[in-house]
């Protein structure tokens, strides 16, 4: 289906030029910028992943409290978010992004000196506070710049720089916990914040429009997400995303005790794993961007989510027999929904209401990292020595992000494949 008019499924506001008018093809300085921007939260779970053993050495705690290190770094997220995003509209972009990149330097050096591991998950938390800037403004930026078929193909670009992170950084952090320690994890982080902080300061150019502006002076906080909320599509699309968005985290928070603990593998070759389920996540974003050019992205959610809910059902039964080989395919079909539902999603969330895209993304970010935390949550306290219960939380979010598309967010003529 050739979309000539891809906006025309999405009732938007007047507004003025400088919010929906697509800019020029993006330049490479510019994708690397908000890709690194989006990146940082990624990368600071994906780095830490090889250091969760050693830091339950290191603290004399088991793999549940451990961890916790993680569940509290998706609740700072999701907090963190629900601040950036109507700060960015009322005070600008760049403003919001400095703010945030500053707590998260300290915050990493914070969590390189922890004495024990209740400093550790509060370290954790205050350094989400800062990473969701960069995926919540960056979210924001594009949407400032394109329309809602363009910004679903920006976003997969992005994800060509998100995918960096879950590529390499499991190696380096674990060979960063073998040849120096776990805390020198948060150093690395501490000095790429840095790098970043400076970057933005000096390269990236405010994008935040008047319209947008005089809308959130207008409006409390609180009226903007209430007004937000009482649209059905709009809320369709946040659970989508945060439901597919769970199951990758449900993997992040559960697969290094799966992998090394119950299937014995080393840290390099979890590693190694890691980066092959990353390499299909971002293939399947770059086949998306490529759809995209023929079929709307509301399309591509509703086939895409009725074959991952297909693919939870496989990773259920896998996870049931404890078969190795077969749960990491499975695992790799399931995730690899990912790539194709993130942006798409996102870009249809973003449509509703341009004007208030800095608000929209933080609603994004929040949920998805609240939902996120309380689904890695349930499969940690359900722990039993299996796969069993982290398949049966990515299953189930699996079916119920299908279940959020086909029933509030698509249009009727998308919401059957």
């Amino acid at each position: 289906m050739t979309i000539a008019n891809p906006d025309a499924a999405v009732a938007q506001p007047a507004v003025d030029a400088a919010a929906t008018a697509p800019a020029a093809h993006p330049r490479l300085g510019s994708i690397l910028l908000l890709g690194s921007l989006t990146a940082i939260g990624a990368l600071s779970i994906d780095l830490y992943l090889p250091s969760l053993p050693a830091i339950g050495h290191d603290f004399r705690a088991d793999a549940a409290t451990v961890q916790r290190s993680m569940s509290s770094f998706f609740v700072g997220m999701a907090v963190g978010g629900l601040i950036y995003g109507p700060m960015s509209d009322r005070f600008g972009r760049r403003p919001a992004l400095l703010v945030g990149i500053a707590i998260y330097l300290l915050a990493s050096l914070g969590c390189a000196v922890a004495p024990g591991i209740d400093w550790l998950i509060a370290g954790r938390f205050a350094q989400a506070l800062g990473a969701c800037a960069g995926q919540v403004v960056a979210r924001a930026i594009v949407r400032d710049r394109y329309h809602h078929q363009d910004t679903a193909r920006i976003l997969s670009l992005l994800t060509l720089v998100l995918g960096v992170a879950p590529m390499l950084a499991p190696t380096i952090g674990a060979w960063l916990v073998t040849f120096a320690s776990w805390r020198a994890i948060f150093a690395v982080l501490a000095a790429v914040a840095a790098v970043i902080g400076v970057a933005v300061a000096m390269r990236l150019t405010e994008s935040r429009s008047a319209s947008t502006a005089a809308q959130a002076g207008g409006e409390t906080i609180f009226g903007s997400f209430a007004a937000l909320l009482s649209q059905r599509r709009l809320v369709g699309y946040l659970l989508a995303g945060a439901l597919n968005g769970a199951t990758l985290f449900t993997y992040i928070a559960a697969s290094p005790d799966v992998l090394i603990t119950q299937f014995g593998f080393t840290p390099r070759q979890f590693a190694l794993a890691f980066a092959v389920i990353a390499v299909g996540v971002i293939g399947s974003s770059q086949v998306n961007r490529g759809l995209l050019a023929r079929y709307a992205s509301d399309r591509i959610l509703g086939v895409v989510s009725l074959v991952g809910a297909v693919g939870g059902v496989g990773l259920v039964a896998a996870a049931f027999a404890n078969a190795e080989w077969p749960l990491l395919a499975m695992l790799f079909v399931a995730l690899t929904s990912f790539g194709f539902i993130a942006a798409n999603a996102t870009a249809g969330a973003l449509a509703i209401d341009p004007l208030r895209a800095g608000a929209i993304s933080a609603l994004i970010g929040s949920v998805s990292y609240a939902v996120g935390a309380v689904a890695a949550t349930i499969a940690g306290a359900f722990h039993d020595g299996t796969p069993r219960p982290m398949a049966g939380v990515m299953g189930l979010a699996l079916a119920g992000t299908a279940v959020a598309l086909h029933t509030l967010a698509l249009p009727r003529r998308f919401a059957v494949g």
